[in-house]
């Protein structure tokens, strides 16, 4: 769990900085970052998702 954290810390902190590089003269563009980070969501939930079915897999192939 550590883990997840420590990513999504991460790619928040990246989605934040590229939408601070993309606004130009405005404050933020908060779409491009939001988009950035919830695709980090989804693929850090993806990945959890696929690392727990594989150890229920793992666990119900022993008799």
């Amino acid at each position: 769990m550590k883990r997840l954290a420590v990513s999504l810390a991460f790619f928040l902190v990246l989605s934040l900085a590229v939408g601070l590089l993309l606004s130009g003269p405005a404050l933020m563009d908060w779409p491009v970052a939001g988009g950035l980070f919830a695709v980090a969501v989804l693929g850090e939930g993806f990945r959890f998702w696929l690392r727990r079915n594989r150890a229920k897999k793992r666990d119900s192939s022993i008799v």
